[in-house]
């Protein structure tokens, strides 16, 4: 990081980055997976929109949360939870 930079700048060129939406969704599945090479982590530090990490991120939980919910409602309707 350069010293000559105002405080925001570093994140105001971040922001300007122009990693695709799809790419941004792979890394943050990865990364809910906990594989991760690396080279390929530093790729994407250097790469990602930080707007992008975090709208994938909440979009990631929440398919996540809702197919627990799904899953869940699965298991207890089919009577499985009961045996």
């Amino acid at each position: 990081m350069s010293d000559d930079l105002k405080p925001g700048e570093d994140l105001k060129q971040a922001i300007r980055r122009k990693g695709s939406f799809w790419a941004t969704l792979r890394a943050v599945a990865w990364s809910f997976f906990g594989v991760r090479k690396g080279s390929d982590y530093e790729k994407d530090v250097s790469q990602l929109n930080p707007v992008h990490v975090i709208a994938a991120g909440v979009i990631a939980a929440a398919v996540f949360v809702v197919g627990l919910i799904l899953l869940v409602r699965w298991v207890v309707s089919s009577g499985a939870a009961m045996n």
